[in-house]
């Protein structure tokens, strides 16, 4: 850490714990620090600008993924006639998404941020392996897991390594900075993806990347891992490890201190806990009897159970909690968290079908259809880099969070009027453009607002805890969507189509290739049209009550000083030296704002 052990033991009074927890639970992340400290003494002119074109190469590979291969789930689940279990992947995809988030953050601090990118570039290539090589959907579903460990990863350790180089008025806009490659890549990547898709197909859509990614990371892990070498080889950072990794220890006994540093435990339970709840929704329909199979009621309840076993876990018996204690009394993250959480179920239950929706309904072409399923993406980070901006110049990040989620708001009602497939193009392009506008100036100053308040050695985790309450969210709102679609289109389909067999609707229902292969006018198309048309209705109407929920608690936000500090709470910079902040007397040490 960069503050002394007398001022550590100050913090962890103002957090509500004991010195003792306290350093029980955090020794490792705060040698964790230590480490990212003592590389950047060894950084040098060149070696320092190399780094940040490095971690600028592993942003651009990370937004070419994002712009491009989630236009091909729909074309690999419909290849198998499994169209509807979009859903069901996304909310697999989400929990492990939030699941390894903290996993990632603590291998970070316990080994090294270049450690934790090798570990994430495994996963990343063996994921999109699989994907490519998929025989099943269940082969499908199998690798986007895999590979949503490396591409959470990647988002998160990006993250960190902004908070670790960053001071507060300017970690924003590094942040949005760090998301310019999703504007050009909106226009490449579609354009990217639609030709692979009229080509190479969806198999290389994915597989192109098992290539491609560890050819960009490189350099990035190579930097970081030549920093730690050469700070351990100056004598910067001791070589020892810590007291229980000695060489005398066995083997079995240090995968069980890994372990609890991870708190496998836990990750498990509130792992295990979301997918039971959220997955017999998405399956209802293609279940067996639906709700009547007992299975399926047995999976929530379990779910259900599991949520309290973990709490009792995590703050009774965790040595090494998924979510300390301390970060459970502190006002900004428990609210940045739930704010995240309601943000993403809203967008999550308009989103999910988004872009089958837009295929089907309008008389758009493969290009378009990406572009416009872009739109969203391109103004949250504009507007992303904008928030940096106000927050560098204003110091404050709360009336940017206030203002984003109105606008987020406003751009979600709109979408119940601009869905119809009758309604204006530019109509239904304003209402995701207000969406992204809103998601921008939100996300950044969301995430600054939860780090402000906690000490330099919380960040990674407040981060890593922070994401994966939000991405819990996701999986919630995937699930919601999934469980309306697969609930209200069979019976749209067999209202707007009586005239068709229940085997040609079940068809129409299982692939967005059958349902957009009749030409416009075709009476069976346009039965297609009015079933989407009615779901999509109830969608929006469900995300646009969500979003109402995050902007009434963004006012009970603290309302941090942005300025020279490394964090609100102890008010040091980068080199840890005490800084100015007009809301805390130069006489009286900061105290983080409590629930």
């Amino acid at each position: 850490m960069s503050v002394h052990k007398s001022e550590g033991s100050i913090k962890d009074a103002e957090h509500g714990v004991s010195s003792s927890a306290s350093s029980s639970t955090d020794i490792a992340a705060h040698i964790g620090v230590k480490t990212v400290e003592a590389t950047h003494k060894v950084y040098g002119k060149y070696s320092k600008w190399f780094l940040f074109v490095s971690l600028g190469l592993a942003a651009y590979i990370y937004s070419l993924d994002g712009t491009t291969t989630w236009n091909y789930l729909a074309f690999a689940t419909s290849s198998f006639g499994d169209h509807s279990l979009i859903s069901t992947i996304q909310v697999a995809q989400s929990i492990i998404v939030a699941v390894g988030k903290p996993v990632i953050a603590k291998i970070a601090d316990v080994g090294s941020r270049g450690t934790a990118y090798s570990i994430v570039l495994v996963f990343y290539v063996v994921g999109y392996i699989v994907i490519a090589s998929a025989q099943s959907v269940n082969a499908v579903a199998a690798g986007i897991i895999i590979y949503a460990v490396g591409y959470t990863g990647l988002q998160l350790l990006t993250q960190i390594i902004i908070a670790d180089m960053t001071t507060l008025k300017w970690r924003g806009l590094v942040s949005g900075l760090m998301s310019m490659p999703f504007i050009i890549n909106a226009f490449v990547g579609s354009n990217i993806a639609a030709n692979v898709l009229r080509g190479a197909g969806w198999r290389w859509g994915y597989g192109m990347f098992a290539i491609l990614v560890p050819v960009t990371l490189a350099p990035l892990i190579i930097t970081l891992l030549w920093a730690e070498r050469k700070a351990r080889k100056l004598g910067v950072i001791a070589k020892g490890k810590l007291a229980d990794e000695v060489p005398s220890v066995s083997l079995a006994r240090r995968v069980l201190n890994t372990a609890e540093k991870l708190d496998v435990v836990g990750l498990l339970l509130i792992g295990t806990s979301v997918a039971l709840i959220l997955l017999p929704l998405t399956l209802s329909q293609s279940a067996k009897g639906g709700w009547r199979n007992a299975s399926m009621i047995a999976m929530i309840v379990v779910g259900g159970v599991l949520i309290p076993v973990y709490a009792i876990w995590d703050f009774k018996f965790a040595k090494h909690p998924v979510i300390a204690r301390r970060f459970v009394f502190i006002r900004s993250v428990v609210i940045a968290s739930v704010i995240g959480a309601a943000d993403f179920v809203s967008f999550y239950i308009s989103f999910t079908y988004l872009y089958s929706f837009v295929l089907v309904v309008k008389p758009w072409s493969l290009l378009n259809a990406t572009y416009f399923a872009q739109t969203q993406t391109v103004a949250l980070t504009v507007f992303g880099i904008t928030a940096g901006v106000v927050m560098r110049f204003f110091h404050r990040s709360k009336p940017v969070l206030i203002a984003g989620l109105a606008i987020r708001l406003l751009g979600c009602g709109l979408m119940i009027h601009s869905r119809g497939a009758n309604a204006s193009d530019a109509e239904i392009v304003w209402s995701q453009l207000l969406q992204g506008i809103g998601g921008g100036f939100a996300a950044v100053s969301l995430q600054v607002s939860a780090q402000a308040g906690v000490p330099h050695a919380d960040v990674g985790m407040v981060t890593a805890v922070v994401l994966l309450i939000t991405e819990i969210g996701g999986a919630v709102g995937s699930a919601i969507a999934g469980a309306i679609w697969t609930t209200l289109m069979p019976r749209r389909l067999a209202l707007h189509l009586p005239f068709l067999t229940p085997e040609q609707r079940a068809e129409l229902f299982g692939s967005i290739y059958s349902a957009s292969a009749y030409p416009r006018g075709n009476p069976i198309r346009e039965g297609v049209i009015l079933a989407y048309d009615d779901v999509m209705k109830i969608l929006t109407i469900a995300a646009t009550a969500f979003a109402v929920v995050p902007l009434f608690l963004a006012f009970l936000v603290p309302d941090w000083y942005l300025g020279d500090q490394q964090n609100a709470v102890d008010n040091v910079d980068l080199a840890g030296e005490k800084v100015h902040n007009p809301d805390v007397p130069s006489s009286t040490p900061a105290v983080s704002e409590k629930v």
